[in-house]
């Protein structure tokens, strides 16, 4: 019986250090982002496939598109599932929750280059 409870805390300290926070280390949480660091290159990888060189009826090719589209347009609302505005945008697949939330922090930052 003794093994067996020195087993179980063993045990239970090996699985406590090993799930810390470095175990997310891919997952990274952008807190001020900005257009050339980060939504630019989100949007050329996921969105100018499509929305350039006047395939679509916006193309967001550079900066000020893209901060007419989030400020007056509804590229949140097409990218968020969660709100009901149009298909949801890309055509390829939902853009994960944390992308969707740096837009959100993108648009209440004002925005910046």
């Amino acid at each position: 019986m003794k093994k067996l409870i020195l087993f179980l805390m063993i045990l239970n300290g090996a699985v406590t250090v090993s799930c810390n926070s470095s175990t997310y280390g891919d997952i990274s949480v952008v807190t001020n982002p900005t257009y050339n660091a980060n939504i630019g290159p989100l949007v050329k990888a996921s969105c100018s496939g499509c929305h350039s060189g006047g395939q679509q009826i916006h193309d967001f090719t550079n900066y000020a598109q893209v901060k007419d589209g989030v400020q007056n347009g509804n590229i949140i609302c097409r990218i968020d599932q969660s709100q009901s505005c149009g298909g949801v945008m890309p055509q390829s697949g939902s853009m994960p929750q944390t992308t969707i939330n740096m837009f959100i922090l993108w648009k209440t930052q004002g925005c910046p280059n």
